[in-house]
């Protein structure tokens, strides 16, 4: 964990009244989002403080609940609706906007709020709105950045504009919460904002969760291996994940272990390419597609594993190393992002450079080739989880968050009124990689 999260005070008023606002709330689940808003705000409620959680609708839902101490509210689509498709994502994400506003509004005739936390680019509308409505401090926890997702680079006009929205709720906000150093540099980095406005403080994780029983482990394991190890990986299906890397090493794994199976859980667009590398390669038999696996069926998924493989290009935090932890499995982890401050090689799982299916080869080779080694460093992993990222730690964490925005919300709101007056509001997006670049401010 970053040396700079620990000024967070993380003893702050045990009452406070937060508006925390997601484009993802269960039973709304498309990444590690809408988990992560989940597992927060409860922690947050079971530690004295009210949450109000503003979110979107999904069909069977109510509009608005009270579920494990959180006050859940959920705005519904207006009648023109707009598809949630890549090439309409801009303009259903301002519709979704109008809304949201609208709903976090009525909940505001209800009662008083002392901060709002915003969750990623697409509530930024009415994050800003609703901080500057009520006068009260905007904290923004930022889970992944748009040009972090593409290596650096901004390729069309669509990324160029979530970039400046980025960076526009960055600056808006008093304090930033990033979910590892690496983020925490990349926000100060690409939208110019004081690594003293910026606190880190990891995701968590309910390892409780996460422990399969021995006969759904053993279930798990008759569906899906083979007379070898067990080789898996669970995550979206995206090309940022890696998993082509994973498939690449899949043959000299198998030569080197005969009976090796492959099991990848998850779906997203790249999974048809995925498909068609693992059939060029001749490994129908080896490498198993299983879809989305819910959390009832994935912890014993990946407990039944001899090595879960995490071979991203891009991870600004890492969440599933915490949760394979927690199951139980051995982790082998590409050296890169938030992965690279969970996982300490030799100790609590094994590293490779990623986008290098020969290393993730050897690393996957050196876990199933050693099973002492691999169970002792998973047993090591699983304490580490449990030690670290506990929810009400992270809870803690993020109150103090709060707490340190509430306090400085007055010289905040003083700085960002002079910047604007004196015209400094507009957001320049240089041309090039902006991680490549040297101090790369926008």
């Amino acid at each position: 964990m970053s040396p700079d999260a620990d000024v967070i005070d993380i003893n702050p008023a045990r009452h406070q009244r937060v508006l925390m606002l997601s484009w993802e709330y269960p039973p709304v689940l498309v990444g590690g989002l809408g988990r992560h808003v989940h597992a927060l705000s409860v922690a947050l409620a079971a530690a004295g403080h009210e949450v109000t959680v503003i979110t979107r609708h999904a069909d069977g839902a109510p509009l608005e609940e009270y579920a494990d101490g959180v006050r859940i509210l959920r705005a519904p689509e207006d009648p023109v609706t707009f598809p949630l498709a890549t090439n309409s994502l801009l303009a259903w994400t301002m519709a979704f906007n109008h809304t949201l506003t609208r709903t976090a509004l009525r909940a505001t005739e209800a009662g008083t709020y002392d901060v709002v936390h915003a969750h990623d680019w697409l509530v930024a509308h009415t994050a800003i709105t609703l901080a500057e409505h009520l006068d009260i401090p905007l904290v923004t926890t930022i889970h992944a950045t748009e040009a972090g997702r593409h290596q650096g680079w901004l390729p069309d006009e669509m990324n160029r504009t979530i970039h400046g929205v980025e960076h526009w709720i960055s600056n808006a906000s008093a304090r930033v919460i990033a979910c590892s150093g690496y983020m925490r540099d990349q926000v100060t980095r690409l939208f110019d904002v004081p690594a003293t406005r910026v606190d880190v403080v990891p995701n968590g994780v309910d390892d409780r969760a996460w422990r399969a029983r021995p006969r759904a482990v053993a279930s798990a394991r008759a569906r899906f291996a083979g007379d070898g190890p067990l080789v898996g990986y669970a995550g979206r299906l995206v090309y940022e994940k890696g998993v082509q890397h994973l498939v690449h090493a899949v043959p000299y794994l198998r030569e080197r272990h005969p009976g090796l199976r492959v099991v990848i859980a998850g779906d997203g667009p790249y999974k048809d390419e995925l498909v068609d590398q693992a059939r060029r390669l001749r490994l129908d038999e080896t490498v198993r597609f299983a879809g989305f696996l819910d959390s009832t069926q994935l912890p014993a998924v990946l407990a039944a594993t001899d090595a879960t493989v995490i071979p991203s290009l891009y991870e600004p935090f890492g969440m599933i190393a915490l949760e394979a932890a927690a199951a139980g499995a051995p982790l082998a982890v590409a050296d890169t992002g938030g992965l690279a401050e969970i996982v300490e090689p030799g100790v609590t799982g094994v590293t490779f450079p990623h986008s290098d299916p020969d290393a993730l080869a050897g690393a996957v080779d050196r876990l199933i080739g050693d099973e002492v080694f691999a169970r002792r460093v998973a047993r090591r992993a699983r304490s580490m989880v449990s030690e670290r990222y506990g929810w009400a730690t992270i809870a803690a964490r993020t109150a103090g968050s709060y707490a340190a925005a509430r306090r400085e919300h007055g010289s905040f709101q003083a700085r960002r009124a002079g910047a604007l007056l004196g015209g400094r509001s507009r957001i320049l997006i240089p041309e090039g990689n902006l991680l490549a670049m040297d101090g790369a401010a926008c």
